[in-house]
């Protein structure tokens, strides 16, 4: 069987990705198109579940180091703090405190593709830490370039829950040589990333038994009926992870249990799906320190300082311009 296409002559970024990914061969849909209120909720879930070990050993490593990297962020003084799929800042919050309650000199600048969460985001720092000066920015990391660019002060770029993961090596590579090249000497870029570590770990952190993950995977096919005027069951797919300890990549999937046809009414569309056939929807990357170093030489980048958290594995590592 094969999809009924049409010409689409929308402007919409979400339809021209939904189009291109479900038409493809196999097919695909990014994860950047999970967050919406619904999702920036699921993914509030996630972070709170105890198998969900990233957020723990994140704020883990904030809490205990917050006075040296306060120190390593002022070295030169006033700043911009940038952070790139800034959520609900619930980690950020640990340095946004400790550098209001030491009157440092900064304004963060939140980013996220999410409206939802920067609004929340905002109001809340407004109500916990009036004294901090905000500006949020909506958009993808790619947009976001182009806003750090346009910044005179010195600039601190944020990179937490080890987001560098949902890009590919080669992207990664790409992205984080896009930020070298907007990157003044005297700047930092401070990174998140998670290490390879027991399978089992990493399988029980993305398919939890609640089925909180599956709900947010499947939400990128629940937006798409809402916003798109389709008709995915969502009870007729399956959400599924792998993780490939070789290579370090956990990927998620979508897997149609059943041979069926969807309709996309905004894009005129019909899909259709053989059993068991699957849409990759999402890559969480995992890295040891030779990758890391890879990345970094490969960018422009040197690694001056890392923060590990050892029960885990998994290290923020701060980056400056060569």
């Amino acid at each position: 069987m094969q999809d009924t296409k049409t010409t689409l002559t929308s402007t919409s970024e979400f339809e021209k990705e939904v189009y291109t990914g479900l038409t493809d061969y196999p097919k695909h849909l990014s994860s950047k198109y999970f967050y919406d209120k619904k999702g920036d909720k699921l993914f509030q879930d996630i972070m709170a579940m105890p198998t969900y070990y990233l957020t723990d050993c994140e704020y883990e490593i904030l809490e205990d180091n917050k006075e040296e990297i306060t120190n390593l962020f002022t070295e030169f003084g006033a700043f911009d703090l940038i952070e790139l799929g800034a959520g609900d800042g619930k980690k950020t919050k640990i340095l946004l405190k400790e550098f209001s309650d030491k009157n440092v000199d900064f304004t963060y600048v939140p980013i996220d593709i999410s409206d939802n969460a920067l609004n929340q985001l905002h109001n809340s720092i407004e109500k916990e830490l009036p004294k901090i000066k905000v500006q949020p920015f909506q958009g993808t990391y790619f947009e976001a370039l182009e806003d750090i660019n346009s910044r005179k002060n010195r600039k601190i770029i944020l990179f937490l829950g080890s987001n560098i993961g949902n890009l590919e090596h080669d992207q990664a590579k790409g992205f984080m040589k896009k930020i070298q090249e907007l990157m003044e000497p005297e700047d930092l870029l401070f990174m998140g990333f998670d290490q390879k570590k027991n399978p089992q770990t990493i399988l029980d952190a993305y398919n939890d038994k609640e089925g909180v993950t599956a709900a947010f995977n499947k939400n990128v096919l629940a937006r798409i009926n809402t916003e798109l005027n389709a008709n995915f069951n969502l009870e007729q797919f399956l959400h599924w992870e792998v993780y490939n300890p070789e290579t370090g990549s956990a990927k998620s999937y979508l897997v149609s249990k059943i041979e069926q046809k969807v309709r996309i009414e905004a894009l005129d569309l019909n899909i259709t799906f053989k059993p068991w056939e699957t849409i990759h929807t999402e890559i969480s990357q995992k890295y040891d320190d030779e990758i890391i170093n890879w990345l970094a030489k490969e960018s422009g980048l040197e690694m001056t300082t890392a923060y590990q958290s050892l029960a885990y594995g998994y290290k923020n590592c701060v980056f400056k311009k060569v």
